[in-house]
């Protein structure tokens, strides 16, 4: 690095364009965050080597050897189940990425002289990095130029108290801006910086947990255990049984394949996937998958005001002269003054910047907004000291006559901020009697759809909670004429201490006005601990905290870089309307997840249960690979992919196995039952194989149909032409393929003797069953109520 010494950069004229080539040609540039999608390499990789198509392959294999080519049939299931998936989930990395460089924020950086906007990843050694309140510091660096610069540190240090940075401070990577604005030199990059040190859980938490796939991968592990050496006693029981080497690899093979959910895993992910395509395509983007089901099951929304109910664009409305000799030009100049002179960029600063001109007042000190203080100030040249901000946090005890007039301006939906003489300003000290001079009122305008968008949650039985830096009067009045339910109950957050009752607080309120960030967290925390499942969403550094905690945390694109950092969930067009369609795609998600699981489990369930009876029994498994071909691809295989991305936005039950048990158990039963049935006559009237095999797939095909037939419900006509095209494909495979199948013909009148009846019982006998095993399964529900109601 000869041609560029860090101790010459200068702060105004930052790097040229010929240093920064030379800094880029050497290797000192730094890294793009890890891609929020999985490379297509990595795609084909994980749904290709798979331990399920790793069976399938050593099973076809076995099948190889016997000679039965037909029987290899299964393998070209497997592979285009896989096929399938990959497909979908590059489409989806395609869209999702495609958000991704909407969403990314860009840093500011010094050249030649000159601001430039880049994204991170373009940052060399040696850059010049302008800072402003909210930014998150993606490098490591020093401060060169400090307006009262306050940093979060907590990502580093777990404690989030704030800490002020002078000039020639160090500055890491991985932590924000929470107050003031500057400077910094960029002095370790890439591979060298501190947040390359830092976990993933360090920068957003614990991962988004999926009770979806938790559940499937419990299934999946309790499987791996069971198939192999279940495979294995089935095999030496049949080879020693007296049959033949490739009669017993052929039953063993079929029972194998018929325990392999194969897809379930492929087709949960891939929905979830899909649903991230849907989502981007809508402006919003997913940062983890599992927080699209997550969503789905939230009972709670926490949002800020500004930004979510209202548009977030404030408007500088008047002020109002309080103090004898004080005019409007004098508090016009003092605000502005104050504002210009700390270098805010919060969306009160932007107002009065758009209504009023700079002063260009001499500033001697500042101290910026803070979202714990609440308060910015100056002290000017001429000695004068002034603060501008909420004025519960200025004034330990208000004049009741303001306080009244406060309250009325604050009904009416003003933010009301107070302006104030001091005789010393001290970031870190209580202010000290501070004069009263004006108020300052400030109109924000509610979102166009955001009554209908409450409305829409309020029908779905989730609530909403305001958590506002704002008055709690403003934000009420403003969240009841949004239509937000109970927005009268409301509390201001600075009368409460931190011994106080926070789950009371949470449960009793609706509106929660002058909060600070610790505050938030604890709200969020106090609502979770009653067993609710709680969304927050942010824009503001102030909201940090509380996105950190939040089950599922949603940010603003056009909100600061900190919240979108950590965000599950990022609004492209920051628009709150897009949660409806997130919580519809995480709904459409479960629900059909949960109905095609059943299906996949109706297999794997009278599978493991065949092939344990049968270990005992000295007859053949009574299928073959190909014959089970028709019944997984029509019956379980084709029918779910089509179902699992069908709209499906009915509320969430929470009761995923139940659910899948009510489905797939009776199925299983009566499969199994039937199975043993003919078997039973088959011995009674010296029925061959090849016969009382056809029976059982005719019966099994038939179960299978009725609950495809069930799970295909609310029908509509594409699920009714999919349920009757599936049959057609069906018979026609018995009709006019049964040889390649290894089945009887259909023209043989016997088969049809027994077939008919049997077939005939199967939905009285499914329904039954159905009502049998939901009743055990209330009975266990109830015993658990009780032991854990203490009953």
């Amino acid at each position: 690095m000869a041609d560029v010494k860090i101790s010459e950069v200068s702060s105004e004229q930052g790097l040229s364009a010929a240093q920064v080539d030379h800094q880029i040609k050497n290797g000192y540039k730094n890294t793009g965050e890890q891609s929020l999608t999985r490379s297509v390499k990595e795609i084909l990789r994980d749904n290709t080597f798979t331990l399920f198509n790793l069976i399938n392959v050593v099973l076809g294999a076995l099948v190889f050897y016997t000679g039965s080519y037909k029987n290899l049939l299964f393998l070209g299931i497997a592979f285009f189940n896989t096929i399938i998936g990959i497909i979908q989930e590059i489409r989806s990395k395609r869209q999702v990425d495609k958000m991704v460089l909407l969403a990314e924020g860009k840093s500011t950086v010094i050249r030649d002289g000159a601001p430039i906007d880049i994204y991170p990843e373009n940052i060399v050694l040696g850059d010049v990095l302008v800072l402003n309140r909210g930014d998150q510091i993606p490098v490591d660096g020093v401060v060169m130029q400090s307006k009262g610069m306050e940093v979060d540190e907590s990502p580093i240090t777990g404690e989030s108290k704030t800490i002020s940075k002078a000039v020639d401070d160090q500055l890491t990577s991985g932590t924000y801006l929470v107050g003031g604005s500057g400077k910094m030199l960029v002095t370790k990059v890439g591979a060298q910086t501190f947040v390359n040190h830092l976990s993933d859980e360090a920068k957003k938490g614990e991962d988004t947990s999926s009770i979806l796939l938790n559940t499937i991968n419990r299934i999946i592990k309790v499987l791996t255990y069971v198939i192999i050496p279940l495979g294995l006693i089935l095999f030496a029981a049949k080879l020693f049984g007296g049959n033949d080497l490739n009669r017993a690899i052929l039953g063993t093979v079929a029972a194998m394949i018929g325990m392999i959910p194969e897809g379930l895993v492929l087709l949960t992910s891939m929905t979830l996937a899909v649903s991230a395509m849907h989502l981007a395509r809508k402006k919003t983007l997913v940062r983890d998958l599992p927080a699209i089901e997550t969503l789905a099951r939230v009972d709670v929304i926490c949002l800020d005001k500004t930004g979510t109910i209202t548009s977030g664009d404030l408007k500088f409305e008047r002020v109002i002269p309080l103090a004898a000799g004080v005019t409007t030009a004098d508090l016009e100049r003092v605000i502005a003054g104050i504002t210009y002179g700390t270098g805010d960029t919060n969306e009160t600063a932007n107002a009065i910047k758009a209504a009023i001109a700079d002063p260009q007042a001499a500033v001697k000190s500042i101290v910026p907004f803070s979202s714990q203080r609440k308060w910015s100030g100056a002290a000017f040249e001429d000695g004068t000291q002034y603060v501008f901000g909420a004025p519960q946090f200025i004034f330990h005890q208000l004049d009741p006559a303001i306080k009244r007039q406060i309250q009325t301006y604050a009904q009416k939906g003003f933010r009301v901020l107070a302006v104030a003489e001091v005789t010393s300003l001290d970031a870190e000290q209580p202010l000290v009697n501070p004069q009263m001079m004006g108020l300052v009122l400030i109109s924000d305008v509610i979102r166009p759809n955001a009554v209908n968008t409450f409305q829409y949650f309020k029908n779905q039985d989730v609530t909403i909670k305001v958590i506002s830096g704002d008055d709690p009067t403003t934000v009420a009045t403003v969240a009841q004429n949004a239509g937000i339910q109970n927005a009268d109950h409301q509390i201001d957050m600075s009368t409460v201490t931190d011994k106080d009752d926070f789950e009371k607080i949470a449960v009793e309120n609706t509106v929660f006005g002058r909060v600070t960030p610790d505050q938030k967290k604890r709200l969020i925390s106090a609502l979770q601990a009653q067993q609710h499942t709680v969304a927050m969403t942010g824009d503001g550094v102030n909201d940090l905290l509380a996105l950190r905690q939040a089950d599922c945390g949603i940010a603003m694109a056009s909100g600061s870089e900190s919240t979108k950092s950590i965000a599950d969930f990022v609004l492209i067009n920051s628009n709150f309307d897009a949660m409806i369609d997130v919580l519809n795609e995480g709904r459409r998600v479960i629900n059909n997840i949960e109905r095609v699981a059943s299906m996949y489990l109706i297999k794997t369930m009278y599978s493991v249960v065949l092939s344990l009876i049968f270990v005992f029994l000295a007859m053949q498994y009574p299928f073959e690979p190909i014959q089970l071909t028709p019944i997984t691809s029509l019956m379980v295989g084709i029918p779910s992919f089509f179902l699992a991305l069908e709209p499906n936005f009915s509320r969430i039950t929470n009761q995923f196995m139940r659910q899948v048990l009510i489905v797939s158990a009776p199925a299983a039963v009566c499969v199994v039952g039937y199975i043993m049935a003919i078997e039973i006559i088959g011995r009674l009237f010296g029925l061959h194989y090849e016969f009382t095999s056809t029976l059982c797939v005719l019966l099994t095909g038939a179960i299978c149909w009725l609950a495809l037939v069930l799970v295909s419900r609310p029908w509509n006509r594409l699920k009714i032409g999919l349920d009757l095209l599936v049959l057609a494909a069906f018979l026609a495979i018995i009709i006019f393929f049964n040889d390649i199948f290894s089945l009887v013909s259909f023209f043989d009148k016997d088969i049809w003797l027994y077939a008919v009846p049997l077939i005939a019982t199967a939905y009285p006998l499914y329904i039954f069953m159905q009502g049998v095993i939901t009743k055990i399964l209330d009975r266990r529900e109830a015993k658990r109520k009780a032991k854990r109601t203490g009953n």
